[in-house]
């Protein structure tokens, strides 16, 4: 059941992601980042909320966590649980963790980007 939740929440990010996204662009020129970054933004502030309420003080029916953390923020912003991920290892102490994960997250994913720039530029 827990997979519908998620789907049903993934429907629903990605629906107002597009939204945010589309009305951005309607009222700022050259705003492809706006929305993204609006989106990141929303998402990490909603992430940390939720987190409190569903996770550390056990909130709610058990089926917000999958539909709300993992299905909706999942598909409605990019950055929301590297941010989250990033904050609990930092309270934990691991710092080395942490500098490693931001670090290949960051770095990695930007040159993965460009990898697949280039392979798929090369390949047509």
């Amino acid at each position: 059941m827990a997979y519908l939740w998620v789907a049903a929440g993934g429907a629903l990010g990605a629906m107002a992601r597009y939204s945010v996204v589309t009305l951005t662009s309607r009222f700022i020129e050259h705003s492809f980042f706006y929305g993204t970054l609006i989106a990141n933004l929303l998402g990490s502030f909603a992430i940390g909320m939720l987190y409190v309420w569903l996770v550390e003080q056990q909130l709610g029916s058990s089926w917000y966590r999958p539909l709300m953390m993992v299905g909706f923020l999942g598909a409605f912003t990019t950055f929301s649980t590297f941010s989250l991920d990033s904050l609990l290892l930092i309270e934990q102490g691991r710092f080395g963790t942490f500098a490693l994960y931001a670090g290949v997250s960051v770095g990695g994913c930007l040159l993965a980007t460009l990898a697949g720039m280039w392979l798929s530029k090369s390949v047509i």
